[in-house]
This record gives structure tokens, sequence and C-alpha cells, in this order.
């Protein structure tokens, strides 16, 4: 991958991609062991695993020491920058910013994190489900996660949270504009090798989505699925929902 400039991803620049791979990678790791038995029909046939927002490889690197083919994706030049480092041996890293990039066709298809989530309107998601459900391929399995309406109701008065170590902080602060939107504030701060810290800001918004309409969408493009908890024993946040399925 060349060069990439970073005005086009909002999301994620170098210092929170690096923040939250140091210190928010569990989500991934605690849910790797159900995404991989979800995975377990692919193993007698080699099949490839299209990962959608891979981050820095967390759950990348779980699926490659399943023994999986796997082609790591994300929308942050970054996030990806991070994921070559942590999950070297990815049959290929591609910047992959739904729902208007192609998505390679896959024997599975799998996302931790919300990252449908990111997209700009309830539209955009709509439009990357069917995406998704066109590129796998017959028999082929869907896992991933999606952020539901009760996700804001829940926190829609949160307070700030604040996390701090020796070499960065991260300040978040919440908000629910509207039932359908929840927003972060988040500010970062980094220690550079000469000791000074360096501030970054971002404001990720997650569009929040009612998700019992999902399986009947993913059903008209020939994917049957249904909504859960968590994909194996983890204990997940409330209000994200699990969505896994398999295509016909």
């Amino acid at each position: 991958m060349g060069e990439v400039s970073e005005t086009r991803y909002p999301y994620y620049r170098a210092d929170l991609a690096r923040v939250h791979h140091l210190g928010f990678g569990f989500h991934a790791d605690a849910c790797a062991r159900g995404v991989l038995d979800s995975l377990a029909p692919l193993r007698d046939r080699d099949g490839l695993v299209v990962e959608l927002g891979c981050g820095s490889g967390h759950l990348t690197r779980r699926l490659l020491e399943g023994g999986h083919r796997v082609i790591a994706t994300d929308a942050s030049p970054a996030m990806l920058e991070l994921a070559r480092r942590h999950a070297p041996n990815v049959e290929d890293l591609r910047l992959l910013s739904l729902p208007d990039d192609p998505i390679p066709a896959a024997d599975a298809i799998v996302s931790v994190g919300h990252v449908l989530n990111y997209l700009r309107d309830e539209a955009a998601i709509r439009r990357a489900l069917r995406a998704i459900c066109d590129a796998l391929r017959p028999g082929g399995v869907l896992a991933l996660d999606l952020c539901d309406l009760r996700w804001g109701e829940i926190r829609r008065n949160a307070p700030p949270s604040a996390f701090v170590t020796d070499d960065w902080a991260i300040v978040t602060r919440f908000s629910v504009p509207a039932p359908d939107l929840f927003v972060r504030e988040i500010t970062t701060f980094i220690r550079g090798k000469d000791g000074a810290w360096r501030r970054d800001d971002e404001r990720p918004d997650n569009v929040l989505i009612d998700t019992p309409y999902v399986p009947d969408l993913l059903r008209e493009s020939g994917v049957e699925a249904s909504l859960g908890s968590s994909f194996g024993g983890e204990e997940l946040p409330a209000g994200l929902v699990t969505v896994v399925g398999r295509r016909k």
C-alpha cells in the first residue's frame, strides 16, 4: 500500500490509533474465541476471511493464529500501519472505506468494534450490509457487531472518562444529540521522545440503528442471520448486538 493522505479519513489518525492499540484492544481479544468458533467450517476448505475494520490487528492476529487466510481492511491508514506490524502474515492489507469500496469475495466476513456504525447515515449502513452479503460466497459465514439504539439510551448521561499512563492519556466526552447519534469528543496526549506532550482532538460519531430489522435485510440478500448478545462466552457492552449468519 502506498502513501495515503489521512485527510479523506477523519477518524483514528496516528495518535488515536496508537492509543486505541495500546489501551483498547481488549474488545477484539474478548470476541476472538467466539468469532473463531463461528469460522470452524472454513478450516476444512481453507477458506478466505475478510476482516472489515481490522484496526491495529488484534483480531487479525488471532485469526491468523487460528490457521485462517486473512485479508484485513480498514478505512484508517494509521490503523493499517499498526496492523502491518502487529499482524504481519496476512495475505493482504487493504485500505477500504464502506459502503463504496468493493469488498473482496470471501468465505467469511468478520468485523468487531461496531465498524458499520461509523458510516455517515443509516442508508450507508444498509448499503454496506448488502455489499457484505454480495461479497460472501455460497456457504460463507458472517460475524459482526452493531450498536443498537439502546447504546445511546444507556449512555445518554454518561460522565467523561479518562485513562492516563506514563506515555499517553485519553479524555473522552460523550453526548447523544439525537436518538440515532452517539458522539465522542476525544482528546489524546502522547509523550514524545523529548518528553514533551502533544495533543490531538477527534470526534468519532456513531450512527445507531434499530437492529431488529437487520436479519430481514440480510435475508433479502441471501444470508440467514440471527442477532445475539455475544459471539461466544464473552460479555459485551450493553447495546452492542452481534450478527452471525451464513449465506445460502
